[in-house]
């Protein structure tokens, strides 16, 4: 299936650059936004078919102008993936508050804003799809992520909220969630909080070091994942979330498996409180 039209957040790198290369290929049209000149122009270098906007998600009151414009200039949208974000690493009792403000800014109310800008476009045409990328982490936590996995934790309820208010309608929405890819999103696009509580040394800091000797060299592939999400959008029974990679896939089985577990455990206290 092509001749779709995709608009892409964060389209010129990672997973965005990715998906929006293999939909031109196979004959899609690709709506990019970008945050700056630079960005736009590397982005026409390397991608002459997209169509590139310019969009700082965290300009809520802006979005919906801009989605307006791009829809006059390219027609409808058929597909929304929901990809610009960032990932932010530290202990939560040494993170400043306003580095999570901004995580959310990003990941959660940017993305919610995006989305938001296209709900009306889609309910009104009886057709749609949303893809939000989230996260493994959106369903499992990780020491030193805290905020980036608060932040993939809300996105991936609102989606799975999104979803069931816009099934009525006709409009597709998946909650994408890969595990460890070879982007830079662990490597210089991370924000990282300055260390400066010494007890979480033996716990933190060898997580730190791993994760950046790993960034490159992940097991996942950018460009199949890019295909998986082309399969996915023109399915007409897609999942509420799709794991992607085996790491994603062992640890959040593992997360349910302790869950189960945990739930069968405590049991008899959790009905001890009806009346």
């Amino acid at each position: 299936m092509s001749g779709r039209t995709f608009f892409i957040t964060g389209a010129n790198s990672g997973f965005g650059y990715a998906i929006a290369a293999a939909a031109i290929h196979q004959g899609d049209i690709v709506i990019g936004t970008v945050r700056s000149e630079e960005a736009r122009e590397r982005l026409k270098e390397r991608l002459p078919a997209v169509r590139p906007v310019f969009c700082d998600v965290t300009r809520f009151d802006r979005v919906d102008e801009i989605v307006r414009r791009a829809e006059a200039e390219h027609g409808p949208v058929d597909v929304l993936i929901n990809n610009a974000g960032y990932g932010h690493e530290g202990i939560i009792e040494e993170s400043p508050l306003d580095e999570m403000r901004r995580q959310f800014d990003v990941n959660v109310f940017g993305a919610v804003a995006v989305a938001k800008a296209f709900l009306p476009r889609f309910r009104e045409r009886r057709r749609g799809f949303i893809v939000n990328v989230t996260s493994m982490g959106g369903m499992i936590t990780m020491p030193g992520l805290g905020f980036y996995c608060a932040s993939k934790f809300a996105l991936q309820g609102l989606s799975e909220v999104m979803r069931a208010e816009m099934a009525p309608f006709g409009v597709h929405v998946t909650a994408l969630c890969p595990g460890s890819f070879r982007t830079d999103w662990a490597g210089r696009s991370m924000v990282r909080s300055e260390r400066s509580v010494a007890d979480y040394d033996q716990l933190f800091d060898p997580m730190r070091l791993a994760r950046r000797a790993k960034s490159g060299k992940q097991l996942g592939d950018p460009d199949r994942l890019a295909a998986a999400v082309l399969d996915l959008v023109a399915t007409e029974d897609p999942p509420a979330q799709l794991l992607l990679g085996s790491d994603a896939l062992h640890l959040v089985s593992d997360k349910l498996e302790r869950l189960r577990k945990e739930i069968g455990e405590w049991e008899a206290v959790t009905l001890s409180t009806d009346g």
